[in-house]
């Protein structure tokens, strides 16, 4: 769960999707160029497991498996609040919020 601002951080996927109406990445929308190579031109969006440092989620002390997030899925989802920044996104006050 993350809100807009934060949409523009996650990263891109390379392979374009099947289903073409609301993608980011097909040639149609304006979000990919035709003979780009997505592994070569998106470096700063591409995973990398060696460098990349995963942070601790501030609540529950557990590890985020989102680069550049602060809490994660299951603690963003119960408090309503987006994954990066944490921003309140929803009122939960009046959900029975469970992970299970």
């Amino acid at each position: 769960m993350v809100c807009d601002k934060c949409q523009t951080k996650l990263g891109k996927v390379i392979t374009p999707d099947t289903w073409k109406s609301g993608a980011r990445n097909t040639t149609e929308s304006g979000g990919r160029a035709i003979n780009e190579n997505k592994a070569l031109s998106a470096k700063k969006s591409r995973y990398n497991p060696y460098q990349a440092k995963f942070e601790t989620c501030r609540i529950c002390k557990q590890k985020v498996h989102q680069l550049g997030s602060h809490y994660c899925q299951s603690c963003a989802y119960k408090k309503g609040i987006c994954a990066m920044c944490g921003i309140k996104i929803i009122d939960t006050k009046k959900y029975a919020q469970s992970t299970v």
